[in-house]
């Protein structure tokens, strides 16, 4: 086994397409690298700039717990990711920050309530499809190294066949199962050269930068990262050896595999996400905002049927109520429409798992932090971020024992200032647990995919005639 591997490479290494996958992997490598290091530094700038300005936003707003209450705690912006030169994902389409709002139609002219407010392109769902300008990891592998692994087995065996060098192999006493994994190690090891040498070089000038800071996690992240490259590499290793094992000629092997990669690298991802995207359209944004305004009429119009003809001003807390119903059924309806959006962009991104290309980007976008589902985690830490925004406000109201107790009301709440360090600051964070539980079934149908090619390969070259 391991003589035919090394006589496999030593073939690939001393041939004109490898010395062409070598110069041009590592040309798209270092792009990549620096590319992202003039890009990263303005990206982290831009973020700690408004995240700056969006802290003293909330200490202006800590004179007092009423207007902490009715205007919120400012912009929510979302941290951009080290590891951006591995997948840019939607990061261009999607936004980087959510808003709070307290505007609306006034109950008895009192300030609403604040309330989370989410971008309404959030997510960007005709955006979806691979983007063939973006220079990533996720492009080079997705496209580049699929295609350079079918370039190196496309006549391992059909090649030979036409040779009459693998009737002469076969004819010792080797198991063909054994000259199966030789060349398949063959083309692993020829293929890994040049890739490990220019992830080597791209990680280099990268980390040696101060313009970037990877930490442990993100190091880990990029060990999980090239376990998937390996992983995908591999699939199309075994398709390569399928397509040689299953015909006799290298020309029409070469032909049927370009075939193969058109379908599956580019066309499938492009038509199914297309179709996916415009399948269970939400509603149309004015259609929306013209529910969202209904709401809040609805709350106005029944405080003014019960109160409207009165002489005499509600108590405090009537006023509280409404104010507090009407903040929570406007904000209830925003949620709604997001989860609508959500849910509209991954059924897009389910129809595309016939592709493993579309798996292995969804893939690297989940453990580079960018994309779709970074975006969702993004969004499930600003409506937990609110959650706890609320309850400081509401203790902090019940700890003053010369308080009401009615929030949204000034004269219902703790007129005491508030410390600007008590209040909580919003964090945008990571999990990697999350991102293993999103990422399991891609990572199951991308060994399915493996299994079912090598599989094939497999029983093509045993039931081959020579």
């Amino acid at each position: 086994m391991w003589y035919i591997a090394k006589r496999e490479l030593y073939d690939n290494l001393n041939s004109l397409r490898f010395a062409l996958a070598t110069v041009l992997i590592l040309a798209l490598m270092l792009t990549n690298a620096i590319v992202h290091l003039r890009e990263h530094p303005e990206r982290t700038q831009a973020y700690h700039n408004a995240v700056a300005d969006a802290t003293k936003t909330l200490a202006a707003r800590s004179a007092s717990l009423y207007n902490l209450a009715t205007q919120g705690s400012g912009d929510l912006h979302k941290a951009p990711s080290p590891l951006r030169f591995c997948a840019e994902g939607d990061e261009a389409f999607l936004p980087t920050r959510t808003s709070g709002a307290s505007y609306g139609p006034s109950i008895a002219n009192m300030t609403p309530l604040w309330r989370m407010m989410y971008p309404q392109d959030t997510p960007h769902l005709f955006n979806i499809r691979p983007d063939f300008t973006t220079l990533d990891w996720a492009f080079i592998v997705g496209y580049v190294l699929s295609f350079v692994a079918l370039l190196f087995t496309f006549d391992a065996i059909s090649g030979e066949l036409e040779r009459g060098t693998l009737r002469l192999t076969l004819a010792n006493p080797i198991p063909r199962h054994i000259v199966l994994v030789g060349k398949f190690l063959g083309a692993f090891i020829s293929i890994n050269i040049p890739f490990a040498v220019a992830v080597l070089m791209n990680l280099l000038l990268i980390s040696t930068s101060d313009a970037v800071q990877l930490n442990a996690e993100a190091w880990g992240r990029l060990g999980i990262l090239y376990g998937i490259i390996i992983l995908y590499t591999c699939l199309f290793i075994a398709l390569g050896l399928l397509i040689s094992a299953a015909v006799r000629e290298s020309g029409v092997s070469l032909v049927v595999l370009l075939l193969i990669w058109v379908s599956f690298v580019i066309f499938i991802p492009n038509t199914l996400a297309s179709i996916g995207s415009r399948t269970a359209v939400p509603i149309a944004y004015m259609e929306f905002w013209t529910q969202r305004m209904q709401l809040a009429d609805e709350a106005r119009a029944a405080y003014r049927n019960k109160y409207g003809d009165s002489q005499t001003t509600p108590s405090v807390h009537v006023l509280g109520e409404y104010v507090t119903t009407e903040a929570e059924e406007y904000e209830r309806f925003n949620e709604a429409y997001l989860k609508q959006q959500i849910a509209q962009g991954k059924r897009a991104r389910a129809i595309t798992r016939i592709s493993p290309t579309a798996i292995t980007r969804r893939l690297f976008e989940s453990f580079a932090g960018t994309g779709f589902e970074r975006h969702l985690q993004f969004i499930e830490n600003v409506q937990r971020y609110a959650r706890e925004y609320r309850e400081f406000v509401i203790d902090t109201d019940r700890a003053d024992p010369e308080s009401l107790h009615v929030v949204g009301i000034q004269e219902g709440m703790s007129q005491k200032p508030v410390s600007p360090e008590a209040i909580p600051k919003f964090k945008d964070r990571l999990s990697l647990n999350r991102d293993f539980n999103t990422a399991a079934m891609d990572l199951l149908l991308l060994g399915l995919f493996l299994t079912v090619l090598v599989s094939g390969a497999y029983l093509a070259f045993v039931r081959l005639e020579i």
